[in-house]
């Protein structure tokens, strides 16, 4: 199999606007994890990723959905390779790198899937290591990894591909692995695997603890709890956005006057005491009702939906960002 020829040093943004469209979401019945194109039909992942299925679901950032042959796996090295039989024409794919050429301290960027619901986070470090465990070859990093990240790719600087990320020690920050890329480079190429000779001669066997970077139980659920108040606000914020027009044609024939203050949506103005300074015109009255009425059932779902989220411990940083994202982050809704 050949492989793109590796770019060239770059900024980081550069680096990672060339290869974010090659990193994919990996869908499971048991879960979700990243991975990422090494050619227009060919993927990489963890084996506890895919697990004992034979397809996956794979989400592009668009949204995009396709369904992924798990083709070839080796469980030693928690490699998966997964196929598709209608691959774009227009494929993005990341080149391999090589261990060897791997340096403690140099810059890495690692992007996923975190908690299996934020779509090609990135996060980046440096290689604080290169471990032997057995006869795999990791490559330690304090770049973030959550669970989730499992099977995205661990790049270099030029954006070629170092690692796969698979595994940290829970409870910990900063001390995180991929598996050599030198181990998929030989199970994609059909040859007996490496002795990488940048790694530590001894196996540690403290490594035996690790855990892979995939969502527990816990996080899976607030993933699902994350997932599903998205989705309702989004159709919450459809239902705001009649109601923005509706809003401009009261204001417009129904009401005299000023509007004090600034809101995300203007008909937030109806629960501020002192923001409609005017007067709602004569024979207007029932419209001004319609809106107080739709506003009221946005306000009572976004409260429903909200609450939702917190019993499946959704944490309230991203909640607030999906409020903000949706235009429907108003102090004012419990009044």
């Amino acid at each position: 199999m050949r492989y793109a020829a590796e770019p060239g040093p770059a900024s980081i943004e550069d680096v990672v606007g060339r290869v974010m469209t090659a990193v994919v979401r990996v869908e499971t019945s048991g879960g979700t994890g990243s991975g990422f194109f090494v050619a227009p039909d060919t993927l990489l992942t963890n084996v506890h990723v895919v697990e004992s299925h034979d397809t996956v679901t794979i989400r592009r950032p668009g949204g995009a959905t396709a369904i992924a042959r798990v083709a070839t796996t080796s469980p030693e090295f928690d490699i998966a390779i997964l196929k598709i039989s209608n691959p774009l024409p227009n494929q993005v794919t990341i080149p391999l790198g090589s261990i060897a050429a791997t340096r403690v301290g140099q810059e890495v960027i690692a992007i996923g899937s975190a908690l299996g619901m934020l779509q090609n986070t990135v996060t980046r470090g440096i290689v604080s290591g290169v471990r032997s465990v057995g006869a795999a070859t990791l490559v330690q990093t304090d770049a973030a990894l959550n669970p989730g990240n499992s099977g995205g790719p661990l790049l270099d600087r030029r954006g070629a591909a170092i690692g796969i990320n698979t595994s940290g020690f829970q409870g910990t920050q900063g001390l995180n692995f991929a598996v050599s890329i030198d181990h998929a480079r030989a199970v994609l190429e059909g040859r007996p695997q490496p002795a990488v000779s940048n790694a530590a001669g001894t196996p540690d066997a403290s490594l035996r603890a690790l855990s892979p970077a995939r969502p527990s139980g816990a996080d899976q659920q607030r993933a699902d709890g994350l997932r599903s108040y998205d989705q309702r606000l989004a159709q919450l914020a459809a239902r705001a956005d009649a109601l923005d027009d509706y809003w401009r044609r009261f204001k417009a024939t129904c009401y005299k006057g000023p509007l004090a203050g600034s809101f995300d949506r203007p008909w937030f103005a109806i629960w501020e005491p002192r923001a409609m300074q005017g007067a709602v015109a004569s024979g207007c009255e029932s419209s001004f009702d319609e809106v107080q009425r739709a506003a009221g059932e946005i306000r009572d779902q976004v409260l429903a939906a909200e609450e939702a989220a917190r019993h499946s411990d959704v944490f309230p940083g991203p909640r607030r960002d999906l409020r903000r994202k949706y235009r429907l982050d108003y102090a004012g809704w419990d009044r």
